[in-house]
């Protein structure tokens, strides 16, 4: 089977690796060419666009940006026709992946999609577009399936694939991570500023600026490599504030506490048992749209997948410098809320379960093209 993938930022691009790994594994003759990272490149599956070129961030970003946009549909278009292949695999990435199921689907392509778009949260019309052109969906979080059915869509849900990756992860022992990377051996506090450029430009200055207030503690930035380490330096300055390239599990499996952007940080933290501050802080206008549109009482998964506030949100004006320090202590050992964060992470596994999710996605996938599924 040839397989077309479609992944355009950092999260979806580890996930899409796994799952070509898997589907390897299950099909030794399927071929792949995709738009990705590194970590599917790594897979020996070759590019077409780098997922660095494609991180646009909210609504003023993306106008700002509209005609590299619509250049990169045309692009993505065109590789997909060249190549044809049996199906393309969506990864997350709905505003441009949507659109792309749609084209496809005239185009009589099989569509799957992997990480379904947050139409919980935003513009539940999309739930519509997403019955009409993919072909299957695989969902990753529990409530998911629930939500689509109501629907009458039909969805798989084979766990949260973070449980499996996080569960074969390899802590390193503490002394050592310190010394092969120059940490100074004090308690880590880990801060993750979001895989896009504006992200790191908007939010990572406030949480250096509360770093000020922790000497005991040592922060360390879990760096991107979708924004230049130029931007990072520049934010960074002469505080003592230290930034680690592709050590992010490293770095959690490390951490007494974290400062985390909303999305998929902000799990990969909780499963990692590491009580967080989740932090958000955007444009005006870009603020302003997603609130009339959003339908979600929360921000960060954790808090959405258990239904009820379990770490603190500091959104837009609540994300300053007084804000990030009190919560911030508040996790801290012997601060208030610390224990009962981590009793609820326990719930969070329970939910989530333990699943060898890529194989039994990748599986379905191979008997779905194999003509052995519906």
């Amino acid at each position: 089977m040839k397989y077309y993938i479609i992944s355009g930022e950092t999260s979806g691009d580890l996930h899409g690796a796994k799952l070509i790994q898997q589907l390897k594994s299950i099909d030794s003759k399927s071929e792949f060419r995709a738009w990705g990272g590194n970590n599917i490149s790594k897979q020996n599956v070759p590019l077409d666009k780098n997922i660095s070129e494609l991180a646009f961030m909210g609504f003023t970003e993306v106008v700002k940006n509209l005609r590299k946009i619509l250049d990169n549909f045309k692009q993505c278009k065109k590789n997909i026709l060249d190549y044809n292949p049996d199906a393309i695999i969506l990864i997350d990435y709905p505003g441009f992946n949507l659109r792309i199921a749609r084209w496809a689907k005239k185009k009589s392509i099989k569509v799957l999609y992997f990480i379904s778009p947050t139409v919980w949260a935003w513009n539940t019309k999309r739930v519509y577009t997403v019955k009409e052109y993919v072909d299957k969906m695989y969902v990753i979080l529990p409530f998911e399936k629930e939500f689509y059915k109501k629907y009458g869509v039909e969805v798989e849900y084979f766990g949260h694939p973070l449980v499996e990756t996080i569960s074969n992860y390899k802590k390193p022992e503490f002394n050592s991570f310190c010394k092969e990377n120059n940490l100074s051996g004090k308690p880590i506090i880990a801060i993750l500023a979001g895989s896009r450029k504006q992200e790191v430009k908007d939010m990572l200055p406030i949480m250096i600026e509360a770093s000020r207030d922790f000497n005991d503690y040592e922060f360390v930035i879990a760096g991107s490599h979708s924004v230049s380490e130029k931007i990072y330096k520049q934010i960074i300055g002469k505080s003592d504030v230290k930034i680690l390239f592709n050590k992010t599990y490293d770095i959690l499996s490390s951490a007494t506490a974290g400062l985390v952007t909303s999305g998929t940080a902000t799990l990969e933290t909780a499963l990692f048992g590491v009580p967080q501050v989740v932090c958000y802080k955007g444009g005006k206008i870009s603020v302003a749209i997603a609130k009339m549109v959003a339908s979600v009482k929360y921000i960060s998964l954790v808090n959405l997948i258990l239904d009820k506030q379990v770490v603190t949100e500091l959104i837009q004006k609540e994300l300053n410098n007084s804000s990030v320090i009190k919560e911030l202590k508040a996790i801290l050992p012997e601060g208030k809320k610390r224990s009962k964060i981590i009793k609820n992470y326990d719930e969070l596994n329970k939910i989530l379960g333990s699943y060898n999710s890529y194989y039994l996605i990748a599986e379905n996938i191979y008997q779905r093209m194999s003509g052995n599924n519906d």
